[in-house]
C-alpha cells in the first residue's frame, strides 16, 4: 500500500526522495516490470483474469514518518543504511551498486523488498499521478502463449494507428512476443529498455484473422482511467476501480452520488492492484461515515486511517474481488466487509498487506523495505492471507453479485 502522494519527499542517505510507490499493474503499456526480490528468488508475477498483476508495495508519507519514535526509525534506519552500504563498496570497487542493492534486499529475507532504477522509480511516481508514457493499448497473454489487444484507448496512438481489441499483438521493434509475459511485453511497448520518452517511435507487428501488418507509432503522455461507472439491468451500477492513481477516491464518490437513488453499487475491485492509500481511504469514505478504515504499523508503532464522514451509508454494496485484487485494494474490502457495510464476492484475494519505506542509493536507484503492516478494522492480518470473500464466485462472478444485490434492501 502507498501512503503518500507524489511530490512529498523524504531524505535518504543520499538526499531527497519522492515518496509514493505502485508497482503491479495491469496489463496495459503502463508500467515496467518491477524488480521484486524475497528469499533469495525474484517473486512470481500473479496473473489474473485478463489482467496481469503484480505486487503492490507502500510508501509512508513524511509526517508520519517523522512522528515515529526514536526506536522505530533507528531500526527502519539501520536496515536501509546496510543496504545503501553494499551498494557504495560495490559503486568504490568499480561493480553495479544496484546489483549488489539487490543482493543485500534478497539476502534480507524481506519477502516485497525491491530496488529500481532511477528512470523506473520516476515512472511510478507518473503512473500515480495518474499519467504515464505508452501507446495506449491493453494486452493479456492467451493460454496458448499469444498477446492480444483486449483495449484501445480512445484518442491514443494505437487507436490512430486503426489496433483494435481482439488484434494479436506478434512483435515490438522487431522482437517476437509470443510467449512472453505480459510485463515484459508492456516493457518494450513502453521503451524502459531505452528510457524512451512521449514522441519516440515504436514499431508494432501486428495479426488481425488472416491478415498481418507492422505499423509504427509514436508514443504519448497520456492519463489514466482509473474510475468507470455504468448501469447495468436491474437498476444497478457497477463502479470499477483499476487502481487507485491520484483523484480516483473523489471519482469512486462522485461515481456514487451520481448513481440512481434506486440503485445498489457493484464495487468492482477485481484486478485492482493498489495504489496509494489516501485514494483507497477517500473511496472507502464513500459508503462509511467517517470511522476505523484501517490500523497499520511501523516497527511496532502503531498508527491508524480514518474514513471521511458523509458516506452513503443505505445503499446496497457488493464488492467484486479476485486473486488480482492487492494492497490499497484489500485495505478497501476488509473495512466494508469488516464494518457490515458491503457483501465481498468473488475469489481470495493476494495477500499483500505491508508497507514500505524508500531510499536512494548512491547511483540514484531506490531501495525499499519492508517497516510494517497493516490490519482491518477487527484486527485481520492481510499479508499472505488475503481476505475471503463472504460468497465464493469465479467465472459467473459478475451475476452473482447482481444476484446478491437484488436480495438487500437499504442498510
Amino acid at each position: 500500500m502507498t501512503l503518500a502522494k507524489r511530490g512529498r519527499t523524504v531524505n535518504g542517505p543520499y538526499g531527497p526522495l519522492r515518496c509514493p510507490r505502485l508497482t503491479g499493474m495491469s496489463g496495459r503499456d503502463l508500467f515496467c516490470q518491477p524488480r521484486r526480490f524475497g528469499r533469495g528468488a525474484a517473486l512470481t508475477l500473479v496473473f489474473a483474469s485478463v489482467l496481469v498483476a503484480g505486487a503492490a508495495t507502500g510508501s509512508l508519507p513524511g509526517p508520519e514518518r517523522k512522528s515515529a519514535p526514536g526506536p522505530a526509525r533507528s531500526t527502519t534506519a539501520a536496515r536501509h543504511e546496510q543496504v545503501a552500504e553494499a551498494a557504495a563498496e560495490a559503486m568504490a570497487d568499480g561493480k553495479s551498486p544496484m546489483e549488489a542493492a539487490e543482493r543485500a534486499v534478497s539476502r534480507s529475507g524481506d519477502r516485497w523488498g525491491a530496488v529500481y532504477s532511477e528512470g523506473e522509480y520516476e515512472e511510478f511516481e507518473e503512473a500515480l499521478d495518474g499519467r504515464y508514457t505508452g501507446v495506449g493499448l491493453w494486452a493479456r497473454r492467451e493460454r496458448d502463449g499469444r498477446i492480444e489487444v483486449t483495449r484501445v484507448r480512445a484518442g491514443s496512438p494505437a487507436a490512430g494507428a486503426g489496433i483494435r481489441a481482439g488484434d494479436r499483438l506478434r512483435s515490438v521493434d522487431g522482437e517476437r512476443v509470443d510467449g512472453r509475459p505480459v510485463t515484459e511485453v508492456v516493457s518494450l511497448l513502453r521503451g524502459d529498455a531505452t528510457d524512451a520518452a512521449a514522441g519516440t517511435a515504436v514499431r508494432l507487428g501486428l495479426e488481425r484473422g488472416t491478415r498481418a501488418w507492422s505499423v509504427t507509432v509514436r508514443r504519448a503522455e497520456l492519463s489514466t482511467d482509473s474510475v468507470t461507472a455504468r448501469e447495468v439491468t436491474g437498476g444497478v451500477t457497477v463502479v470499477r476501480v483499476d487502481s487507485f492513481t491520484k483523484g480516483s477516491g473523489a471519482a469512486v464518490r462522485t461515481a456514487v452520488r451520481q448513481a440512481p437513488a434506486a440503485n445498489g453499487i457493484v464495487l468492482d475491485l477485481r484486478g485492482n492492484s493498489g495504489g496509494l492509500v489516501t485514494e483507497a481511504v477517500t473511496a472507502a469514505s464513500a459508503f462509511l461515515d467517517g470511522g476505523l478504515v484501517a490500523t497499520y504499523d511501523v516497527d511496532g508503532d502503531q498508527r491508524a486511517l480514518h474514513a471521511e464522514p458523509g458516506g452513503d451509508t443505505a445503499r446496497p454494496l457488493v464488492a467484486l474481488v479476485d486473486g488480482g485484487t492487492m494492497s490499497a485494494a484489500e485495505l478497501v474490502t476488509g473495512a466494508l466487509q469488516d464494518r457490515g457495510r458491503a457483501v465481498v464476492v468473488g475469489s481470495r484475494t493476494f495477500g499483500k498487506g505491508s508497507v514500505q519505506m524508500p531510499s536512494r542509493l548512491p547511483d540514484g536507484s531506490v531501495a525499499e523495505l519492508t517497516v510494517g503492516h497493516y490490519r482491518t478494522p477487527s484486527g485481520r492480518g492481510v499479508d499472505g492471507r488475503g481476505i475471503t470473500p463472504d460468497l465464493d464466485a469465479d467465472a459467473e462472478a459478475m451475476e452473482r453479485a447482481e444476484t446478491v444485490l437484488s436480495g438487500l434492501g437499504p442498510q
